[in-house]
């Protein structure tokens, strides 16, 4: 969750966002290197004396300020492709979670095993700290096992986002959009529609809670029994 002043990328609670924060820093890296040597480049020009005047063409000053252009493009791209291949990946998920967008509040169904289906709203009793995004009803998932996300919308266009487990889909009427999380860390997650919805579109808040088996296990049973 996003804290006052906080300038980087939320920590990473899944292995699809550790990968991003990875490719990132790799990014960032390459990118200040290039600025580097541009600035010194231009330095180097200003302040030397001009010379070969006459110069009319170099095939190799030509090939060379092609190619190390071209040699960056491709150290940025092989990592970038990477993670987009990764992001789609997927090795048999466990559990599957159908998100539906609605104006305005959340709908959520499990039904691999335990078929269980409830609303989420926004809380009326949101702290200040967690303002507008506490909900009546979290989302569960186990720790530890790949979890597929069906996302659609039954009116207008909404986007299920958590950015702490690199998570940004949008839900579209009539059409089912796929992304997988595979959590790592157990813990209380937060995140919010992310396209423009409506009037109460700040109001549609998303909370997941990422619990051992065990105990996911024994929510899920329970919701089963005691609905929503």
């Amino acid at each position: 969750m996003s804290v006052w002043n906080q300038v980087s990328l939320h920590n990473g609670c899944s292995s699809s966002m550790l990968y991003m924060e990875e490719v990132y820093d790799w990014v960032m890296v390459t990118v200040t290197m290039t600025v580097a040597m541009i600035m010194f480049l231009v330095l180097n020009v200003l302040t030397m004396t001009p010379c070969n005047l006459s110069y009319l063409s170099n095939e190799l000053l030509e090939f060379t300020w092609v190619s190390i252009p071209s040699l960056i493009l491709f150290v940025l791209a092989i990592p970038s492709l990477h993670c987009l291949y990764m992001l789609e990946e997927t090795y048999g998920p466990v559990v599957t979670v159908k998100v539906i967008g609605h104006q305005w509040y959340w709908s959520y169904e499990y039904s691999d095993t335990i078929e269980v289906s409830f609303d989420s709203y926004l809380s009326p009793q949101s702290s200040s700290v967690n303002r507008l995004l506490e909900v009546d009803n979290s989302v569960c998932i186990p720790i530890g096992a790949e979890t597929r996300v069906l996302i659609s919308s039954s009116d207008v266009l909404h986007s299920w986002a958590l950015p702490t487990l690199g998570m940004k889909v949008d839900a579209i009427p009539g059409r089912i959009n796929q992304a997988l999380v595979y959590p790592k860390k157990v813990g209380t997650y937060y995140g919010q529609c992310s396209e423009m919805c409506g009037a109460m579109h700040s109001f549609m808040p998303i909370r997941v809670m990422v619990l051992p088996s065990s105990k996911f296990i024994l929510w899920l049973t329970a919701v089963n029994q005691f609905p929503v």
